[in-house]
């Protein structure tokens, strides 16, 4: 059978197992990935499973299911917090064993839901019995719930941005290197031109013409973002083009097109790997950033840097700033370690060397 990976690359993927501080970190990204993605599992105001005269709804990821459903007094969605105390009332006050029940998240709060049923106004502190761990904003709302659901909020538009702006970037750098000639000072022209727009006063201009949304960050990002890894791609491309596993895949009638992406590509990749996670962490640092400055995306939409702005308006509640500095310094520091590791495990003068 097959092996999927070359040898060399088995190689280097032991490496960066040997390197544990990158691999541990590589492990703990991926699980605050796979938690984010399946949030509504254990943040979220819908319960998980309802038990109601033996039958079994699941609402969480189902339609939407009104109150008078489960015998509550109102036909609008259920509360299934309320539903819980109701049915542990009725078992209560029934001689019979109750057989409805209720099994909510751990964070039974969804990010756009306010709490004011607390004693005072909000924000409100970290509370257990409430079940809200971290706290409430200025609004009312969980942070918790909104650090999770603004933590996906943010790789989704790292990875996003990152796959469109790399898959332009590199096919259009390994072009520019393998042609040459007026193709490549075209584009090099261009990339001049086009890199001295103001990135920021682009944003500003278009988030005060028309409603800002996640699609529409992610395109400005890819408009601006694919010129960086185009030079590298450009200047790799030109070293490896004179090797001699081009020239004879030249000598035996391979197109460009074929060359590019079946030899040089693959021979390059190294470079991809490598920027690939502090690109992340510059997606994640700047919507956060644009966020914080009020250029990002339109409320309640949850983002971390919303919440950093309510922690510096509200430095007496302590835990706002707290929460969400917590959280961005241990992904961005998980990231960077992650891109620490892959930039050397990956590193060629490791496994091969130039005569």
């Amino acid at each position: 059978m097959a092996r999927l990976f070359s040898d060399l690359t088995h190689k280097k993927l032991r490496r960066f197992r040997s390197i544990r501080r990158g691999y541990y970190a590589f492990l703990l990204f991926m699980l605050m990935v796979v938690l984010a993605l399946t949030a509504e599992l254990w943040a979220n105001n819908r319960a998980l499973i309802v038990k109601y005269d033996g039958q079994l709804h699941f609402p969480t990821y189902g339609a939407v299911i009104t109150g008078d459903t489960f015998g509550l007094e109102y036909q609008y969605e259920t509360n299934y917090r309320e539903l819980k105390a109701h049915f542990a009332e009725q078992a209560r006050h029934s001689s019979t064993k109750a057989h409805n029940w209720v099994l909510l998240p751990i964070v039974p709060w969804s990010p756009f839901e306010q709490d004011y049923s607390n004693q005072g106004f909000p924000p409100t502190a970290p509370s257990i019995s409430q079940q809200h761990y971290l706290g409430t904003d200025s609004s009312g709302r969980d942070i918790l719930a909104r650090l999770v659901y603004g933590f996906r909020t943010a790789v989704g538009f790292a990875f996003i941005a990152l796959t469109a702006s790399y898959t332009i970037g590199v096919l259009l750098g390994c072009m520019m290197g393998f042609m040459g000639g007026k193709f490549d000072l075209f584009f090099q022209r261009f990339i001049e031109v086009w890199s001295q727009v103001p990135f920021l006063y682009v944003i500003m201009i278009l988030v005060s013409l028309t409603q800002p949304n996640f699609m529409l960050f992610v395109g400005i990002n890819v408009l601006f973002g694919w010129m960086g890894i185009t030079w590298y791609m450009r200047t790799l491309t030109y070293r490896e083009k004179v090797r001699d596993y081009v020239l004879a895949a030249r000598a035996q009638g391979a197109g460009a097109w074929r060359i590019i992406v079946h030899h040089i590509l693959p021979n390059t990749m190294v470079m991809i790997v490598t920027l690939a996670p502090f690109t992340v962490v510059a997606n994640i640092s700047l919507l956060t950033a644009l966020d914080y400055l009020g250029f990002g995306l339109a409320p309640p939409t949850p983002s971390w840097g919303e919440l950093l702005r309510q922690g510096v308006n509200h430095l007496d509640a302590p835990w706002i700033v707290a929460s969400v500095v917590t959280a961005v310094s241990l992904v961005l520091i998980t990231v960077s370690f992650i891109g620490e590791a892959i930039r050397e495990a990956f590193d060629p003068k490791h496994f091969s060397r130039y005569e």
